[in-house]
Formats: structure tokens, C-alpha cells, sequence
């Protein structure tokens, strides 16, 4: 497959980061230092010029693109490239945009702007952090087979009853898999001698109830609910987070500091209390019970004063705090201090619009641990090596480290073993590491 991707920020790298090996990649971008850098980052071409202008498309190579995406930090811009791209070829196209305004006109006319499909960058975060808020300890949470299959992604703590134990001790869940353990700089596929220690990563896959009652039992002093949640910061994030829960019937708290803003948020979200204030004001935190909150999610406007609002909600008492990070090179920083879940938006995006690039049987993907690995659901065919053996046979001709985590089969949950046998048509969800994901791709 071409790729020609249109803005070379932090999206567009990932992007391109991804794909470099795999496929053929151009990339067009306005700033020549950041042009040249990702010509020797990369084994992509560069070209450097402005997306908008079909010229500087053709000389990325528009003509022979099977894809073009829009990623710059400009949402018109975006929309542009892709209107342009269209004029001069029939290639997929996909737009980034921050404003669900722009998405909402596009739903409406699937296709308006020459725009194929539309990825909304503040909705996706906004979803992330409602799915996250519902698993204790959870660092990530998907969902696929159309709501049929949660994967999710745990940290154990030290206090954790998994400490010492072996998989084959805690699997006691009827429709739940133990995919793989991330251990420092190391991926562990799951096995039953395979021994959990403090701070351990895991990957679990199966029905949102049992994976539910797997993170309750990994901290059993935790309640479920996140029935009080406080969001700090009426960004656009804020305002889609606090829109994304009163959907789901909750009636979450919103701190935003400018009065206007607030005055704003609170006439558009009619179940959310909004207050106007200075999150950073522990008075004011202890004044609002801040410290009873189930979760607190940090929305501002800058990594810094994420941080330092996490940091002060842990201080009064909070047990769970979420931040969002722009910057990708903060992740490790924000967890090492402690703060429990860190959300980069572009992360997000990238994860999104890489799917478009697999085979036409990859429903979803869901990326790990900065892409070390990925859990991917699959529709079968008559030609792939799943369908009509044993999982335990056909598995022996695919890489170690490959885990299959649920099978979806006509709207039914199939938990796979070593003796089930797999069918045309059934979408399958699997944990596979990423430098073995071409391979496990080419044989599905």
C-alpha cells in the first residue's frame, strides 16, 4: 500500500513510524527542518511543501496513493488536503479533526469534503477516558466485536493478591484469556507457570463481565463505582469527557477556571455540576470534597498543570487520577511520579487510522505499550489457517507469540481452548506482538 500522509507533528510521525517498514510512505510537510529530520528518522520519502496545493500532492506521488491522510494540527487544513486529493484521484481519504462540530456535519453526509472517514481526535480521548474509568488499576481498555469483547490492560501493585501467583492459579474465569504480561523490557506471552510479580503489566481479553470481575478481584478493597467523577478543565477533552459520561447516565463534576468558559459548559451540559474555579486551590479541593471522588481527570491545557493537578488531587485523598499529555516523551514521567492512567491524544488518533492500513479482514486494532504489541480483531475466511483445525493445531504453525483471546461467532462469545475449532466468518480477537504481525497477518 502508498501512504501519503499530509503533516509530519507527532501524528504524522507515529504514523509513518508504523507503517515505515511495511509500506511504501510519503509524507508532506510545510516545515523544512521538520521535512529533512523525518527523511533521516524514517525510510519515507519527504516532500517538502503545503498539502492544500495538488502540485506538492502529485510530487508526494498522489497519483499511485491507495491512501491519503490529513494530520496536521489544523482541522480546515485537514479538510482541505483531503477535498484536493479528491479532485485529482479516487484514493481513500482520512481527516483528523479536534472539533466534534466537523464531525457531526460529516456523519451527515458521509463523504462531505472529500473526506472518506473522519477521526475526531477529542472524541476518542473523551470515549478512552469513560472506558478506562470503569476497570480499577486499568491502564488501557478496548473494546471490540461490537461490545461483545473487552481487551484491557492492568498494572499489580504491590498490595495486589496476583503477587506470586501463577496464571493457571488465577484463571478461574469462565470467558477470559490471559494474553501476556509486560515485565520492564520484557513481553511475556501467558502461560499457566507463568508467575506474576509487583508492577507487572497484563493484557486480558474476554466478556466485559468477567473482565470486570478480574479487576475488582486485582484490588479487592476498591469499589466499582465511578459514580463521582470530577473532570478539572473545560478544554474541548473536558467538555467531550463530561458529555461522553452524562450519555451514560452519570452526572459528573467539571472545575474550569475562566469564568465565561464555565458559564458556557454549564449551560451545555445540563447533568454536569460545573464550579468555577482554581483546581490548583487545595481549599477549594477540600471545600468540594474532592478527596470522595471515584476518579479525577485532568484536562487542561498543558501537560504541566495536568500534572501538578494530578498530583494535588493523589495529595488530598483521590484514589484515581487520569491525565492527558500532549507531549509523548512526558508518559514515562507522568507514571513514574504516579500519576495512574496518562492519555496522549495523538496516541490515540495514530492508533485509529493505522487500522485502515491492514488486510480487509482487520476489524479493530488497539496498540500496546507504544506499539510493542497490538490486539487485533480479525474476520475469518475459507483461506485462513484458523478455520477448520483446532486451535491447538493451527496454532503450531504461527509465532510463539501470538495469543488468541475471544472468538465472536454470529453474536454469541465463544472462550477459545485448545479444542476449539474456529469457522469462516468468525471474528476472532488476538494479542500478537508487533514484530510478528505481518507474518500472524498474512496467515489470517
Amino acid at each position: 500500500m502508498y501512504v501519503l500522509i499530509v503533516g509530519a507533528g507527532q501524528v504524522g510521525q507515529m504514523i509513518a513510524a508504523n507503517l515505515a517498514d511495511t509500506h511504501d510512505v510519503a509524507v508532506v510537510e510545510r516545515d523544512p527542518e521538520l521535512a529533512d529530520e523525518i527523511t533521516y528518522t524514517y525510510d519515507v520519502l519527504s516532500v517538502q511543501g503545503d498539502g492544500t496545493e495538488l502540485e506538492t500532492l502529485r510530487d508526494a506521488g498522489l497519483e499511485r496513493a491507495d491512501l491519503v491522510v490529513a494530520c496536521t494540527d489544523s482541522d480546515e487544513t485537514n479538510i482541505v488536503v483531503c477535498g484536493t486529493a479528491k479532485t485529482a484521484s479516487e484514493t481513500f481519504t482520512i481527516a483528523r479533526v479536534r472539533r466534534r462540530t466537523l464531525l457531526n456535519t460529516w456523519e451527515g453526509s458521509r463523504g462531505a469534503f472529500g473526506v472518506d472517514f473522519m477521526v475526531c481526535t477529542d472524541l476518542l480521548v473523551a470515549q478512552t477516558i469513560f472506558r478506562i474509568s470503569g476497570f480499577p488499576r486499568a491502564q488501557d481498555v478496548e473494546t471490540f466485536a461490537g461490545g461483545l469483547v473487552r481487551m484491557a490492560e492492568f498494572e499489580i501493585g504491590p498490595e495486589s493478591p496476583l503477587v506470586g501467583k501463577r496464571v493457571e492459579e488465577a484463571d478461574r474465569y469462565d470467558s477470559m484469556t490471559f494474553a501476556a504480561v509486560f515485565r520492564e523490557e520484557q513481553l511475556i506471552v501467558a502461560r499457566g507457570d507463568t508467575e506474576f510479580r509487583a508492577d507487572d503489566r497484563i493484557v486480558v481479553i474476554g466478556s466485559p463481565h468477567s473482565v470486570k470481575e478480574f479487576a475488582m478481584a486485582m484490588v479487592p478493597d476498591t469499589t466499582s463505582s465511578t459514580d463521582d467523577v470530577v473532570i478539572v478543565g473545560g478544554s474541548e477533552i473536558g467538555f467531550q469527557a463530561a458529555r461522553e459520561f452524562e450519555a451514560h447516565g452519570f452526572e459528573p463534576r467539571l472545575i474550569e477556571r475562566d469564568q465565561e468558559r464555565a458559564r458556557e459548559m454549564a449551560e451545555a451540559l445540563p447533568d454536569t455540576f460545573v464550579m468555577q474555579s482554581d483546581a490548583t486551590d487545595t481549599d477549594f479541593l477540600t471545600r468540594e470534597h474532592i478527596d470522595e471522588a471515584d476518579i479525577v481527570v485532568a484536562a487542561l491545557d498543558s501537560d504541566e498543570k495536568n500534572l501538578l493537578v494530578s498530583l494535588l488531587a493523589q495529595r488530598v485523598g483521590v484514589d484515581r487520577t487520569v491525565a492527558i499529555i500532549e507531549n509523548t516523551e512526558y508518559t514515562d514521567l507522568f507514571e513514574a511520579v504516579g500519576i495512574d492512567v496518562a492519555i496522549n491524544p495523538r496516541e490515540e488518533t495514530a492508533e485509529e487510522i493505522v487500522r485502515f492500513t491492514r488486510t480487509d479482514q482487520t476489524e479493530k486494532i488497539a496498540m500496546l505499550e507504544h506499539d510493542r504489541a497490538e490486539v487485533i480483531e480479525v474476520e475469518l475466511d475459507d483461506d485462513s489457517a484458523l478455520v477448520g483445525r483446532e486451535i491447538a493445531e493451527s496454532m503450531e504453525g504461527l509465532p510463539d507469540c501470538v495469543v488468541i483471546g475471544a472468538i465472536s461467532r454470529g453474536g454469541d462469545l465463544v472462550t477459545p481452548r485448545g479444542t476449539t475449532v474456529p469457522r469462516a466468518g468468525d471474528h476472532v480477537v488476538l494479542f500478537v506482538d508487533a514484530t510478528v504481525l505481518d507474518e500472524v497477518s498474512a496467515a489470517l
